[in-house]
């Protein structure tokens, strides 16, 4: 009897593993970048909305001589408005907690605002936001705060 021996051309369980620990490996680094990118578009997003609000304030400003007082700024997804004009249909709402943060000078005659919003990486416009903590509003390390 005359045997053959038949080479299949298939992959050994080693070589299988190798493919899969590279696969998983490559998986988890591109998981991260994506992570670091959903970030850094939701700080953009933040920053964005902030700006609008802050422009919104002061179109309400120049048409009733004072902002919004804190007790009646609006949640996310409510209406903005001031002196019977609505500024802005649907407040934009955090990414992640929801609201921003807002303060007044003072709540019955509001001359002077912060509105700040919570930042997930450093971001080079925290260079040039207000600090500390004013009108109530913490502005210190991560969160991007702008006032009038």
């Amino acid at each position: 009897m005359n045997r053959k021996l038949k080479t299949e051309g298939g992959f050994t369980l080693v070589e299988l593993l190798v493919v899969i620990t590279i696969i998983g490996i490559l998986a988890s680094i591109a998981l991260v970048s994506l992570n670091s990118a959903r970030a850094k578009a939701r700080d953009a997003r933040r920053l964005a909305d902030v700006r609008q609000i802050a422009l919104a304030l002061e179109f309400c400003y120049d048409g009733v001589d004072k902002y919004i007082s804190a007790s009646a700024f609006p949640a996310a997804g409510q209406p903005l408005a001031c002196g019977g004009v609505t500024y802005i249909t649907a407040m934009p709402g955090d990414p992640s907690s929801g609201n921003y943060e807002y303060g007044v000078d003072n709540d019955s005659n509001p001359q002077k605002y912060i509105l700040g919003a919570l930042l997930e990486a450093n971001n080079s416009a925290l260079l040039n936001d207000t600090d500390g903590t004013v009108y109530g509003v913490n502005c210190a390390d991560l969160v991007y705060c702008i006032a009038p």
